[in-house]
């Protein structure tokens, strides 16, 4: 019957092909949707309702193919498993050869472990085995097999060993035969994890709903000030939370740093203004363990802070009598890296009793302006003068260089370490793999770095974003 414009409701009837899908777009085959739901209940426990829906629906969770392979094997009826493979479409010639070959390894193996089973053994071997086409070395094992017990089936163990045998059927087989487990919730949570990494301001690690698509508003993303600090008497350089996320640090060109405490309603009040430094405070690092806090002068000294209760421990450059660029926390809070240049470029790792451990210095050292310690403790990240970035790999002794086209100005290290963004003044930030091979980053623009050296940063909950400030009041 036609359709009738005039009376949406008298349409022809759906092929049977559409008839057997689902879905608005009718992409759903119906008979695989039921086994999959079917898998599901017997997973669940509710075997009584999956019995329900395939007596209702006609539907088995197992296709025919998987059954018949299933009872031929654990029977050992041999040419019956081998003509269950042959019937399978879609199957190569090289799947059923490897099939076939599983199917006799099995029953020559048998063979060989009863009493009289010698000459049907080589002759399993002679006319079933030898011409399948497979690999000829696995043949000849098996020849050698007949002089050397070894790998021969005795009874007791035929039922275990059947069903390996089926496991490494099934593995050849398509996935319809015998679906893998686990399908249904393999499926939800593809279509989830595809809703989330499609949602560009997913930004917190809360549970999602299955009763409706995934979308974060965004609002999501801070985008409103809640609070301003007055505190600094000139410009704040540096801001850095700590691991945790119980403080703020900020060191300012007031030659100062403070320590900011998170409260309960996520507001900040100031717990300990760090006062020394005769010239600005350029930078500062927390402790992984977040009880100590180094700072460091704008070509000046580096000092080592208790942040609990703001009293400087430490003054380093007495000790090392070098002017001290930039720092860097190894994860067990006991060892620090630092970057200097005057009186000449080095590397050094010390203790927090500013002991010197490692020395890197000498004619091929260049000025490091930046460094990083990736949080495995396995590898340093520095940022050098002349337009480059070097890891080394501490447990390999080994160093890999990325060039950059423009002088780089800042590093920051994702929490897991495994990707890094650096800024470069032609006012790009570029995200690199550390571990990767790519010689091409991501790139990003937008944000103006002209007159200061502008430290963006990984955010979100998993450093799904980048976060930077601008010079023309953006963020």
């Amino acid at each position: 019957m036609e359709a009738n414009p005039e009376n949406p409701h008298l349409r022809s009837p759906p092929s049977p092909a559409a008839a057997g899908n689902l879905g608005p777009r009718r992409l759903l085959d119906r008979s695989q949707f039921i086994r999959i739901i079917l898998q599901a209940l017997h997973s669940l426990g509710y075997s009584k309702a999956a019995a329900a829906l395939e007596s209702e629906s006609g539907v088995a969770l197992d296709s025919p193919e998987f059954t018949s392979l299933l009872f031929h094997s654990l029977s050992g009826h041999w040419l019956d498993c081998i003509n269950s493979i042959d019937s399978i479409p879609d199957l190569t010639s090289e799947s059923k050869s490897s099939a076939a070959f599983l199917v006799w390894k099995q029953h020559f193996m048998e063979l060989l472990a009863s009493e009289d089973g010698l000459v049907p053994a080589k002759d399993v071997l002679r006319s079933c085995i030898s011409p399948l086409e497979v690999e000829r070395g696995a043949v000849h094992r098996l020849s050698r097999v007949m002089i050397s017990p070894e790998g021969v089936v005795p009874g007791e163990e035929r039922v275990r060993r059947r069903i390996g045998m089926l496991l490494d059927l099934l593995g050849l087989m398509p996935d319809w035969v015998r679906m893998p487990s686990g399908r249904l919730e393999h499926l939800v949570e593809t279509a989830v994890m595809k809703q989330l990494d499609s949602c560009i301001y997913h930004n917190t690690p809360e549970e999602v709903t299955l009763f409706e698509d995934h979308a974060c508003s965004l609002d999501r993303i801070p985008s409103k000030c809640v609070q301003t600090l007055y505190a600094h008497k000139n410009e704040v350089w540096f801001v850095q939370f700590s691991n945790a996320g119980e403080y703020l640090a900020s060191s300012s060109k007031d030659c100062t740093a403070i320590i900011w405490e998170v409260k309960e309603d996520d507001t900040l009040s100031l717990k300990h203004t760090l006062e020394g430094h005769v010239k600005p405070v350029s930078f500062l690092a927390w402790s992984p363990d977040d009880k100590m806090l180094l700072t460091c002068g704008n070509a000046e000294v580096l000092k080592l802070w208790d942040a609990t209760t703001g009293i400087c421990k430490l003054t380093m450059n007495n000790q090392v009598n070098h002017v001290i660029s930039s720092c860097a926390w190894f994860p067990d809070s006991k060892k620090i890296v630092c970057g200097s240049y005057e009186p000449d470029n080095r590397v050094h790792t010390c203790d927090i009793e500013g002991n010197e451990i490692d020395v890197w210095e000498g004619e091929r050292m260049p000025k490091v302006s930046d460094l990083a310690v990736t949080p495995d403790g396995n590898s340093l990240i520095s940022i050098c003068s002349n337009r480059e970035i070097w890891i080394r790999d501490f447990r390999k002794g080994t160093e890999k260089v990325i060039p950059e086209e423009y002088s780089i100005t800042s590093l920051s290290l994702s929490r897991d370490g495994k990707f890094m963004i650096v800024n470069l003044n032609s006012e790009e930030i570029h995200l690199w793999s550390v571990y990767g091979t790519s010689n091409t980053p991501n790139r990003y623009r937008g944000h103006k770095q002209g007159k200061y050296v502008i430290r963006s940063c990984f955010g979100g909950s998993d450093c799904l974003f980048l976060a930077s400030g601008s010079e023309d009041s953006k963020f």
